[in-house]
């Protein structure tokens, strides 16, 4: 009965942290949440997607001196636009778009990862979103699931004959709702009891729900705007998922 009662309180409690906290930490998970061991796990599985994206970057450099430039915009982007605040007034908070389906399109899902990093690790150091100790699970949960999903996305939709615009909105949204479903399963897995992962799980879902779904939504139509801007400004783009193809 006690067990029961316990993780009903668990249950309670992350439902509050996940709508009620502050905007610093309504995306990313903060120190101390997780256990150590969560956390060094998750630094192990992000750890080769950022070795993947390095190698990315030093082959793109060598081949083409335009992406260096381009590749210091987007990474300014993605640290922006996963810094603003977005308000839900219907449940009294805030929380923030990712920016990183914008760069998996451009500069391909490895580089993201490694510009996700960036954001991520500036993002905790000076503006308290997120901690240092757990930066490898939001960079796997933003970097690599938010990335890798927005591109495949993209690329599976373009090669179904979407249009830039459509496959790049659902590029966004997915990347968006992948996410914060990665930071749900994150969360679950490092503080569940036996017998309540999917419980605790799909209550972080529909505790992010209000504010992802309309959100998620938004970033659509955001990843869809930018790759058309900038597909009309530079139509001979080459990096990523920009190759060929009408916009």
């Amino acid at each position: 009965m006690n067990t029961k009662r316990n993780n009903i309180f668990l249950l309670s409690a992350l439902f509050f942290y996940a709508v009620y906290t502050s905007d610093a930490e309504a995306m990313h998970i903060a120190d101390g949440i997780l256990p150590a061991g969560w956390s060094l796990l998750w630094w192990a599985l992000a750890l080769p997607f950022l070795a993947y994206g390095v190698r990315q970057i030093k082959r793109e450099s060598a081949l083409n001196r335009q992406f260096k430039p381009l590749a210091g915009l987007v990474g300014a982007a993605v640290f922006i636009i996963s810094c603003l605040p977005v308000p839900v007034p219907f449940v009294g908070v805030t929380s923030h778009p990712t920016g990183i389906g914008i760069a998996a399109i451009i500069v391909g899902p490895g580089i993201a990862v490694v510009m996700a990093s960036i954001a991520l690790t500036l993002q905790a150091l000076f503006l308290a979103h997120g901690g240092i100790i757990t930066l490898g699970a939001n960079i796997f949960s933003m970097g690599v699931v938010g990335g890798f999903c927005g591109y495949g996305v993209f690329i599976g939709l373009r090669r179904l004959g979407f249009s830039f615009f459509v496959a790049a909105f659902f590029a966004g949204l997915i990347s968006d709702w992948s996410t914060y479903a990665a930071t749900s399963g994150i969360l679950s897995a490092g503080l569940y009891e036996p017998g309540t992962f999917w419980q605790m799980c799909l209550a972080l879902v529909a505790a992010f729900s209000p504010t992802q779904i309309p959100l998620g939504i938004l970033e659509g139509f955001l990843t869809a705007s930018a790759v058309k801007f900038i597909r009309v400004r530079l139509p001979g783009l080459s990096f990523g998922a920009m190759k060929g193809g009408a916009a």
